[in-house]
């Protein structure tokens, strides 16, 4: 029995051991179990401080690594504008050449051609005419054409030339051979491409010494032209003994429809083609001074007679009989007339017309209101002689003041309103193609 009291107290002890020691243990593992659950605030925060270090390491790594690579990205890309440049000026090349004379009758177009490199002419950084979009040719992008270059200068001076002044002619010309292409891309686009016609090449003149094709432009300085191209032919020394009938009536330039059509491809392939064109409005007022204001043979007669009979109410049979005293709202009246009473004229047809620039692209393009510094710039281009300059003088009614802007205001103020828009409209593509600003602030 009391063997058997001694087992029992000895197991109660133990028991109550045990408890305690779960107790103890339990305890612990509760404390453990906050210390862990506190634990995390403190070590996430650690860890993420230290993995946001790594991170900016990484990155700034990798930054290096892509400024290393795109070095290289940089060098390959400025490689391939290159040549891209060189791809699309071949192919702008033979696109605005296909459309050349193949046949007597000049029936369908001839096989692409390759103009000459003329230093004006370089066909870098233009925009091909079949990526143009309408939005190209806007009145901000023509004062951005005036404004400054779009192109680099190039590094060829023509004998007697400075580097700065053959930079800027060389860019001028750049300028407005973009803009003329841009023009012409936007207004015929869509549109059937045209085939070149002997009517086309009939106003263009061929010197062969020199490789030149000059379209003629009444009133742009034709005559001194004319003289200019029959020093350059040898026919004579000095442009200055050559008078003004023997320019005009002489007939010692040929014409570049008077080739056959093998003659004509060849010439338009490889000759320098160039135009020179004028303020379309002071061309127009240059013209009536010249042929209805002072005697005139011919333009009284066969202009001058049906035009006061049309548009002249009260005529004098004088008036009627010569055909002398057209007045300039007149002549104004004929030109917008639908049904002219006598056809057009080429002293006052409009130069898209008359030299057709979205068929030819001209390599040259010159103007009236700088002629003699361009005119130079070119003869000294084509290797002319040096001795040759472009003549400045006033060969028919030379004792009349030359047609300004001025004096154009003066006769366009004898219109009203609509007929000063009506002839800004019959004008315009002159205008827009060679970059003149609108001649009065009323017209649209």
């Amino acid at each position: 029995m009391r063997s058997h009291h001694q087992g029992c107290a000895s197991h109660a002890v133990m028991w109550v051991e045990c408890r305690m020691l779960e107790m103890s243990c339990g305890g612990r593992r509760r404390f453990l179990r906050s210390a862990v659950m506190r634990l995390p605030c403190f070590f996430w925060f650690l860890l993420l401080l230290g993995a946001g270090g790594l991170l900016l390491l990484h990155l700034q790594d990798l930054t290096e690594t892509l400024q290393q690579q795109n070095q290289g990205a940089q060098v390959i890309f400025t490689h391939l504008q290159s040549v891209r440049k060189e791809q699309c000026s071949h192919c702008l090349d033979n696109d605005r050449q296909s459309s050349y004379p193949t046949e007597d009758n000049f029936p369908s177009p001839a096989h692409p051609v390759q103009l000459p490199v003329f230093p004006w002419a370089q066909r870098t950084s233009l925009i091909n005419p079949k990526d143009i979009t309408a939005a190209h040719v806007t009145k901000s992008h023509r004062k951005l054409l005036k404004s400054g270059p779009l192109v680099q200068p190039l590094n060829t001076d023509p004998p007697g030339q400075s580097r700065d002044s053959t930079d800027r002619l060389t860019r001028v010309q750049q300028v407005r051979q973009r803009l003329m292409r841009e023009v012409c891309a936007k207004y015929t686009s869509g549109a059937t491409k045209q085939t070149v016609t002997r009517t086309h090449v009939s106003r263009i003149f061929v010197e062969d010494t020199h490789k030149l094709l000059y379209c003629e432009v009444p009133k742009a300085g034709c005559s001194n032209w004319k003289r200019v191209l029959m020093v350059l032919q040898g026919l004579t020394s000095s442009a200055g003994e050559i008078q003004h009938d023997e320019v005009h009536y002489g007939n010692h330039l040929k014409r570049l429809d008077s080739f056959d059509h093998k003659d004509i491809v060849h010439r338009l392939k490889t000759y320098t083609k160039v135009v020179f064109l004028r303020e379309p409005f002071e061309r127009l007022v240059s013209a009536f001074r010249d042929k209805f204001e002072s005697p005139n043979s011919y333009y009284h007669p066969v202009f001058g007679k049906p035009i006061i009979s049309r548009y002249r109410s009260n005529a004098t049979q004088q008036a009627l009989r010569t055909g002398a005293g057209v007045t300039f709202k007149e002549f104004i009246q004929y030109l917008l007339d639908v049904h002219r009473p006598v056809g057009m004229d080429i002293h006052w047809e409009p130069v898209g017309q008359l030299c057709s620039p979205c068929l030819l692209d001209y390599d040259f393009i010159g103007k009236f209101e700088t002629l003699e510094e361009e005119a130079n710039f070119l003869l000294r281009s084509i290797g002319a002689p040096s001795n040759l300059t472009f003549p400045s003088f006033k060969d028919r009614n030379p004792k009349a003041e030359r047609t300004s802007s001025d004096i154009t205001r003066r006769y366009f103020a004898q219109l009203n309103v609509t007929e000063r828009q009506r002839a800004y409209d019959f004008y315009y593509m002159d205008y827009l193609m060679f970059n003149y600003s609108k001649p009065f602030d009323d017209l649209y």
